[in-house]
């Protein structure tokens, strides 16, 4: 169950009491559930936790940061040592096995 906008540990608390299915928290960013640690959330019960916009959020900023880059130096050089080379992008791939 996916319950919204949660403020507090206790109120997750109360509402995993009530119900007899999994609980999942929905910790996006700049929303009204604080960012509760898995550690937190695992000490209540909670089944799983939801990330749904960090990466995207991060990924962002980073583009953003890099266009900004380019449109002042007028090369993507100054960025190149913040980005994932393609070595980098292959190893970590071939350490994911498919099922």
């Amino acid at each position: 169950l996916f319950p919204e906008a949660l403020d507090s540990l206790e109120a997750f608390q109360k509402f995993k009491d009530a119900v007899d299915v999994p609980v999942l928290a929905n910790l996006t960013e700049f929303g009204k559930t604080p960012m509760f640690s898995t550690k937190e959330l695992s000490a209540i019960n909670i089944d799983m936790a939801l990330y749904p916009l960090s990466v995207t959020r991060a990924m962002n900023l980073a583009a953003l940061k890099a266009l900004q880059d380019i449109r002042q130096s007028g090369s993507q050089q100054n960025s190149v040592q913040h980005m994932q080379t393609r070595e980098e992008l292959y190893q970590f791939l071939k350490t994911r096995e498919m099922s």
